[in-house]
């Protein structure tokens, strides 16, 4: 099934779901309508049954090339403040945000805003020939939708300065290299490959996968104590689902498990 929006392609069939963005002519550049309508895909996922897994992608030869401007005009001054105006624009926060897991399948270019989005994804599919890097810099600004802040925590903060300070943009294979990509393809088999990641993933428990992503995600910002703690804490929460239990019974019934997210 599909949902109609301007800048975005979004479908859905459980148990995966798609986002892709739409504005191939202007090389996928994030406006204020795709931000928005990101947010909103990304709400409609939280809300959709059986969906355990998305992949985000580009239409056309780039993934995104980063963001329209964004001119803080006299009456938009007066209507809001300069914080207010960014977090309208903001997207890679919502995807973020998904407690689905989420892959990127880089069909191209994916640089400032564009880089920004995939960085917010858990997983990173790019083509052979993709370039991936921040260039604000060389315009007076610095990245605002979390690249500042996730990028040194893929690829550690030496790297992350290097790319940030020089502008410098990597080709596929040196981010992988960097682990800011998780694998490379050739572009004909872009999709196949992420569309059999999401089915990997999928074909587990979903509140496990939730799990999973959450005491890594939070454990980075903790002690390595307290990190400890969540992840006995969520074990101990799974024990008491439905899920858990289907696991066990299709271990010792050497059959598939039939997960139903409860």
């Amino acid at each position: 099934m599909a949902a109609t929006y301007k800048t975005l392609m979004y479908r859905f069939r459980p148990p995966k779901a798609s986002i892709t963005l739409d504005r191939p002519r202007a090389s996928n550049r994030v406006n204020p309508s795709m931000a928005m309508e990101i947010r909103q895909a990304c709400q409609r996922l939280r809300e959709e049954e059986g969906i355990h897994v998305a992949i985000l992608t580009g239409r056309g030869k780039t993934f995104s090339s980063g963001r329209e401007p964004l001119p803080l005009t006299r009456s938009v001054r007066q209507t809001y403040t300069p914080l207010e105006w960014l977090e309208l624009h903001q997207a890679a926060s919502a995807l973020a945000g998904l407690e689905i897991p989420v892959i990127a399948a880089i069909n191209g270019d994916a640089i400032d805003h564009g880089l920004e989005l995939a960085l917010a994804c858990d997983l990173r599919i790019a083509v052979r020939g993709a370039r991936l890097g921040f260039t604000d810099l060389s315009r007076g600004i610095i990245p605002w939708d979390g690249g500042t802040q996730r990028l040194p925590r893929l690829v550690g903060r030496a790297r992350a300065l290097e790319m940030l300070l020089t502008s410098r943009l990597m080709d596929a294979e040196e981010a992988y290299r960097a682990g800011l990509v998780n694998m490379v393809v050739e572009p004909e088999g872009l999709m196949s490959s992420a569309e059999k990641v999401a089915l990997e993933i999928a074909s587990g428990a979903p509140i496990a996968a939730r799990y999973a992503k959450e005491t890594v995600l939070k454990g980075m910002d903790m002690t390595l104590d307290q990190g400890l703690r969540l992840e006995a804490d969520l074990n101990l929460i799974l024990q008491s689902t439905a899920d858990r239990a289907e696991g066990l019974r299709s271990f010792l019934e050497k059959r598939e498990p039939k997960f139903r997210r409860e």
